[in-house]
């Protein structure tokens, strides 16, 4: 675990340049817009460990597989989003002295990611060989309130010398992802455009024939006032720029100023793209750096409205939330329903920049209550546009009668993970997106999304369960073999119980949604059902496998089996493994691995944590006793679930430490991963853990339920959710949860077994909130 990141409500803080920390920074103080991102690689040379990061939403290329023994059903290549060009990059020497902070001796160095205002700002004094000293300045962003733009500002002062110093901002499309399976550079290149002041490089990639034409307008001044200069132009193969060079005396300041753009043919033709970049870089230079930074600053603030959490008394919890916060709305804003959320984001190139189930399970909670409706919804739809190559995905395999296998990788909807335990036997992931239109549907009453997109989906997933299970003579019920369930260090089970429970639910939510669709609309229901040539013999079928599935279990001790055999294992607790052995996913052999009983992440508490009504609370504490004893923590997505389950149970301690465990997991890389890119889908579960956790909120029957309790180190804590129309500004601290409504509609919220009306501009305080908890 690292701890160099300084405590600070607003701010990401970095003092001091340590090389051995730089990728990690890189990813840390990475910035987007939803619709681009890029790590926090420096502007200038860097001949240091890095891994060069700028990334376009909806580009990829169809990598080849790699693997030493093809099986059939393999996909043949994993989906990757391309390192795109380098807009930022600005060459820079002090007369023959190339600047690099690996050359130079660096003195106050000082990195900020200002969250409130989505700006990243650095300063250093660099000292080279030959004596001379400058301070360097950069400011930058990627716009959400023009998601094609993005600016810089890079100021340099020659702190001990008259001379000459020299600039060329340049834009270089010579790039290639670092996990290329064959290091093959995935772009081509199309054109570009140079004069003076302006660069344009429009590149194609590779088999997928995406076009990408990076922009940029550059200027020079000297104490704030722009300089006229002679410009030396630059073009290489896949490279353009412009050198600057400028007379400089001591403590005279100069500043390059870059706007950029970037735009793609996702969303325009291929044919205007350089018409249309030269447009955008129009805007940028009619609004100029500091207005586009006043907008950005403005769109922020309107974020945060909707969505900050506040937390008193706990600076270092207060830091992560927001940070966790911030990068999700970095990477997805919802806008186009083409577009998903990767693991990592805009923030490196590990899991492809692909879709998995996180997005389902996590993220989808987190954009219901602080984004629009649409933006969660458009993550719904999403699936529903990929929903024909599920069912081609599932014939691969053998499957028939339009049953669905969603991918667990994908970007296009065709499966491209290539590890036969992932893409064949963790299916559970089908189950994850039937319950993402359900928690959908449950949180914003939306049942008519079941009438235009939601059946189609439900029923394909519930064709893929009816195959996948067979009955079994032995025990004279149905079973689930060969799977993997969410705890990815056990492969090949047989009758994993989340698995096994997801199924039988999504069984019958497919036979619920059915009646809802009939109920709201019975000519749009029977179309739909003769569309996919459903036989109504199919729901029989169905219950004959909800009333017959076999889930594993021991009596004796009272819990859920993870799957068959789970015992056999030799049962050593997490504690008494020595510290040398973790991560064990860093130090064991994967066959030791196999055969323990550790546990990657929360499996049956997986299960739990979703179905959580049909359980009493012992039967929950005996499950999660047991099962987080075993748990490793080492996928980023375990401990938000454990935090959640911990709060019902009353275990503050527990409660508490899964949250600042999830919270900071990249801040302080608790996994030593963070080198590689932000764990973006997992920092939902951190907003979940505050507010489905401490706060204790559910949705039931179209009311917010509220259980809180308020962390011993905190001395209150708030937050906002829209819910159907309300937008409450919830306030919970010692034995007082106090509500304002200041949306247009009035919601219904249950404590303690009452119910309170907040109507909209209406402020209702709840006192002894967190009873329950003290007298637990």
């Amino acid at each position: 675990m690292k701890n160099y990141i300084i405590p600070d409500a607003w701010n990401i803080i970095e003092k001091g340049f340590d090389p051995r920390l730089n990728k990690i920074s890189e990813s840390i103080f990475s910035i987007g817009n939803g619709r681009m991102g890029q790590r926090a690689n420096f502007e200038e040379s860097y001949s240091g460990e890095t891994l060069e990061g700028n990334y376009l939403a909806g580009i990829y290329y169809p990598d080849k597989t790699r693997v030493g023994w093809w099986k059939n059903g393999y996909p043949e290549y994993f989906a990757k989003v391309l390192n795109a060009a380098n807009w930022i990059g600005i060459k820079v020497k002090v007369a023959d002295e190339l600047l690099d902070l690996t050359k130079v001796q660096v003195a106050d160095f000082t990195r900020v990611l200002n969250m409130k205002q989505g700006i990243l700002e650095r300063s250093f004094i660099a000292t080279f060989n030959s004596g001379k000293s400058i301070k360097v300045k950069s400011t930058r962003f990627c716009s959400i309130a023009d998601d094609e733009l993005s600016a810089l500002t890079y100021s340099v002062t020659p702190l001990n010398f008259d001379g000459q110093i020299t600039l060329m901002p340049f834009i270089d499309g010579d790039v290639k992802n670092q996990d290329s399976n064959y290091d093959e550079k995935f772009w081509d290149f199309v054109s570009d455009d140079l004069s003076d002041e302006e660069s344009y490089l429009t590149l194609a990639t590779k088999k997928t024939a995406f076009h990408a034409c990076t922009g940029s307008f550059s200027s020079v001044s000297k104490n704030g006032e722009k300089l006229k200069l002679d410009v030396k132009q630059v073009k290489k193969e896949k490279f353009v720029g412009q050198v600057f060079t400028v007379n400089v005396k001591e403590n005279e300041e100069i500043t390059l100023c870059k706007l950029a753009a970037n735009v793609t043919s996702e969303n325009h033709p291929k044919t205007e793209l350089l018409a249309t970049c030269k447009k955008a870089i129009a805007r940028a230079k009619k609004a100029g750096f500091e207005v586009l930074k006043e907008a950005q600053a403005n769109a922020w603030e309107r974020k945060w409205q909707q969505s900050d959490i506040v937390i008193e008394g706990d600076v270092s919890a207060q830091q992560a939330i927001r940070f966790n916060i911030f990068q999700l709305f970095q990477t997805y804003t919802g806008k186009d329903d083409r577009l998903n959320i990767g693991p990592k984001g805009f923030t490196g190139e590990k899991y492809g920049g692909s879709t998995y189930w996180d997005t389902e399970a996590y993220c989808v909670p987190f954009y219901l209550a602080t984004a629009d409706e649409q933006v969660s919804k458009n993550l719904l739809i999403y699936r529903y546009n990929q929903l024909d190559k599920a069912i081609q995905n599932a014939q691969k395999l053998g499957f028939n009668n339009g049953a669905a296998l969603f991918p667990m990788v994908t970007i296009n909807g065709e499966e491209c993970h290539n590890e036969w335990e992932i893409t064949f036997e963790e299916i559970h992931r089908n189950g994850a997106i039937s319950f993402a239109i359900f928690n959908y549907i449950r949180y914003t009453g939306d049942e008519h999304y079941l009438v235009d997109y939601g059946l189609e989906v439900l029923i394909a997933i519930a064709r893929f369960w009816k195959q996948r299970v067979n009955w079994s003579e032995d025990k004279n019920q149905f079973v689930m073999l060969g799977v993997t369930g969410p705890n990815e260090y056990e492969n090949n089970v047989n009758n994993n119980w989340y698995t096994s429970t997801m199924a039988t639910w999504c069984l019958k939510y497919a036979m619920e949604a059915i009646e809802i669709v009939n109920r709201l609309n019975s000519k749009r229901c029977a179309a739909s059902l003769k569309k996919i040539d459903f036989n109504p013999k199919e729901i029989s079928d169905w219950k004959k496998i909800i009333n017959n599935m076999y889930y594993p279990a021991d009596t004796e001790k009272g819990i859920f089996l993870q799957q068959d055999g789970y015992l056999d294992k030799e049962q050593i607790l997490v504690k008494d493994l020595p510290s040398k052995d973790r991560p064990i996913n860093q130090k064991w052999s994967w066959d030791r691995i196999l055969r323990s009983c550790f546990i990657k992440q929360a499996d049956v508490l997986q299960g739990m944590y979703f179905f959580e009504d049909d359980y009493d609370i012992e039967t929950l504490r005996r499950n999660f006793d047991f099962y987080e004893a075993r748990t490793v923590h080492e996928s980023s997505l375990s401990p938000c679930v454990h935090s959640i389950l911990a709060a019902k149970l009353n275990d503050e301690a527990r409660a508490y430490e899964f949250y600042l465990r999830t919270a900071r997991l990249d801040l302080d890389d608790y996994n030593n991963d963070t080198d590689d890119g932000l764990h973006i889908t997992s920092m939902a579960g951190t907003w979940m853990s505050i507010v489905e956790g401490f706060a204790g909120m559910r949705v039931r029957d179209g009311k917010l339920h509220f259980n809180p309790f308020l962390p011993s180190k905190w001395k209150h804590f708030s937050f906002t959710i829209g819910f159907r129309g309300a937008m409450l500004k919830v306030n919970i601290c010692q034995d007082l949860m106090a509500v304002s409504n200041i949306g247009s509609a009035a919601a219904e919220l249950v404590m303690n077994g009452n119910i309170y009306q907040v109507r909209p501009n209406e402020h209702v305080n709840i006192e002894n909130a967190n009873l329950a908890f003290n007298e637990g």
